[in-house]
C-alpha cells in the first residue's frame, strides 16, 4: 500500500498512515477507514474533511477546518494547535482523549461528542450548537463555552469563563467546579 501496511479493525480493512507530514490544503479528503499515528497536518486547510472511521493517534493539527462533515472519529493523545481553530464542525461520533486543544471555537452542530481528560487551553465560543455530549476530566478556559447545547452530561471537570452553557438544554453535572458569570442562562421562548 501507499502508505504502509492495511490491517483490519473489527473486520474492516484499515490504511495506516504513520510518521507522515501532511500539507496543502485537503490533504487526505474524505478518506475512510484509516489509522492515522505520530503524523502532524501542517498548513493547509480542511485536511480531513468529510473522512469516516478514522483512528487518530498522537498527532499534531496545526492549520484550520481539520475534521468538518466527519464520522466515526477516534483521537487520542493529540495535540489541536491555536490556528486549527474552528477545527471540528458538523462531525458526528466522535471521541477525543488525552489530548490538549489550544484553538477556540472547536466544535459546532456535531453530535455524538466524548471528551475524556481534554485540557482546553482557549474554549472561547466552542462546544457550540451541539447535542449529545460527554464531558469527563475536561479542564476548559473560555468564554460562552457550551452555547445552545442539549443532552450534556459533566463528570470531574472545571471551567473558567462567562457564560458557560448559555441557552443549553438538559445538562447534568456531577463534582464539577465553575468560576463564571451568568452560567447556565435561561433559555427565552
Amino acid at each position: 500500500m501507499l502508505n504502509g501496511t492495511c490491517g483490519t479493525n473489527g473486520g474492516t480493512w484499515m490504511t495506516n498512515y504513520k510518521n507522515k507530514l501532511f500539507t496543502g490544503e485537503r490533504s487526505l479528503f474524505g478518506e475512510h477507514n484509516a489509522v492515522i499515528s505520530d503524523t502532524t497536518f501542517g498548513e493547509g486547510e480542511s485536511p480531513l474533511k468529510e473522512s469516516r472511521n478514522i483512528d487518530i493517534d498522537n498527532t499534531i493539527f496545526k492549520w484550520k477546518y481539520p475534521l468538518w462533515y466527519s464520522k466515526h472519529i477516534n483521537v487520542d493523545h493529540s495535540i489541536f494547535e491555536t490556528m486549527s481553530r474552528s477545527g471540528i464542525w458538523y462531525t458526528d461520533d466522535i471521541k477525543i482523549t488525552d489530548s490538549a486543544l489550544q484553538a477556540p471555537k472547536l466544535f459546532r452542530r456535531g453530535k455524538d461528542i466524548e471528551l475524556t481528560n481534554v485540557h482546553f487551553s482557549d474554549a472561547e465560543e466552542t462546544l457550540w450548537s451541539c447535542q449529545n455530549i460527554k464531558l469527563d476530566h475536561v479542564q476548559a478556559n473560555g468564554n460562552y463555552f457550551g452555547m445552545n447545547s442539549e443532552n450534556i452530561r459533566v463528570d470531574d471537570s472545571s471551567f473558567i469563563g462567562n457564560y458557560i452553557f448559555d441557552g443549553a438544554k438538559n445538562v447534568e453535572v456531577h463534582n464539577s467546579t465553575f468560576v463564571s458569570k451568568d452560567a447556565f442562562g435561561i433559555v427565552r421562548m
